[in-house]
């Protein structure tokens, strides 16, 4: 096995409060990889944990980043088929053993590992993973897609592929997302991959019309629109479209208060609502709207590896677009990145490059040669 000297890390001190540090020594356990990070993306739950008082479930300090991509430099004994190649890391890693994952339900499982929650994440040059769940990555990547680039699909492409999974959606449907930034940019994707009108709520003009190019056959800004309105639009449209009044699906996305409430507000009869954005903000709603409607409300949280391959296939061959959705940015601007987004001044999902940050790191090649 490498020992991988030199690494660097950007770790989460206490709330709001960063510092840039040297890795110790890192080495993979039996079961386990060390991945030369190539990208690790910015997530909404990130923000949450360094600004908005959501608790990692490892007491800090610890460094965040569970949306990676990158070369795996190091493996275990019982990982080794592993070594020197591209992946991506699951979001959510469950233990595969437990009670919730035999009954087919892993992303619940209690002893999951979630990088940048329950152990150092991907804002870092190399992070120390379970081998369990990795995704494969092809060597050689159609035109226009990179390594680093695929670091969202392990959350913000494969979350809403789960929820659409979980919903069935089809050609047949009519689907709502509210929020058509972060995931939800990828979410109308993936619902028109599988053949659904799309309708997309954004209180961000430039988003909407970039999920008008992608998929999106309406779109609407509550900020300029009411929501009666907003329903009576999605009650035409699903005539128009031949897929009448009953059960259309509801993906908020937005991770907001707002986006929650207008999601909420927009159920009718039979509708499927899936929480798939995340904020700490409370709501207030009329529950009894899922009864009077007699529809439906499921949360979802993270993707179960399994899945991982398809939605990356959706990726690969160009059904889902990354590079109108992406920013890469350099890690040394990762503190300033938490900051603006804190602001919501972000408009992409934000990828961190860690490439030449490291130092006097051992390469997977040497292992290789030297093995």
């Amino acid at each position: 096995m490498a020992r991988i000297d030199g690494a660097i890390g950007l770790r989460l001190d206490a709330p709001g409060v960063f510092s840039e540090l040297a890795l110790p020594v890192l080495e993979a356990g039996n079961d386990e990889v060390v991945v030369e990070v190539a990208g690790c993306g910015l997530c909404h739950t990130d923000v949450g944990f360094a600004y908005g008082g959501v608790p990692t479930r490892h007491p800090l300090p610890l460094i965040l980043g569970h949306e990676i991509s990158g070369r795996v430099v190091d493996a275990g004994s019982r990982a080794s088929a592993w070594l020197g190649r591209s992946v991506i890391v699951p979001a959510v890693i469950p233990c595969d053993t437990c009670e919730a994952c035999l009954a087919g339900r892993p992303t619940i499982c209690r002893n999951q590992f979630m990088p940048g929650n329950d152990g150092d994440g991907g804002f870092a040059t190399h992070v120390v993973v379970p081998a369990r769940g990795l995704c494969a990555v092809p060597d050689h990547l159609p035109d226009g897609l990179t390594l680093e680039m695929l670091s969202v699909v392990a959350d913000a492409v494969t979350t809403p592929y789960a929820a659409m999974l979980r919903a069935s959606v089809n050609e047949d449907d009519l689907v709502v997302i509210v929020g058509a930034g972060g995931i939800g940019g990828f979410g109308v994707q993936i619902a028109a991959a599988y053949g659904a009108t799309v309708v997309a709520v954004d209180v961000d003009d430039d988003r909407l019309t970039l999920a008008s190019v992608h998929g999106a056959t309406l779109t609407m800004n509550p900020k300029q629109v009411a929501l009666k309105a907003m329903k009576s639009s999605i009650r035409g449209l699903s005539r128009e479209s031949g897929h009448g009044l009953i059960g259309t699906k509801i993906f908020e996305m937005s991770g907001t208060a707002a986006g929650q409430q207008t999601a909420f507000g927009l159920l009718d009869f039979g509708s499927q609502l899936a929480v798939v954005g995340y904020t700490p903000d409370k709501v207030e709603i009329r529950l009894s709207n899922l009864m009077a409607f007699d529809a439906t409300a499921r949360g979802n949280w993270g993707c179960a590896p399994s899945n991982y391959p398809n939605a990356l296939a959706l990726v690969l061959e160009g059904k889902v677009k990354l590079a109108p959705f992406i920013d890469i940015r350099p890690f040394a601007e990762l503190p300033e990145l938490f900051a603006a987004a804190s602001r919501h001044e972000l408009r992409r999902r934000v990828i961190v490059r860690p490439v030449g940050v490291a130092r006097n790191v051992v390469s997977a090649e040497f292992e290789r040669t030297t093995a």
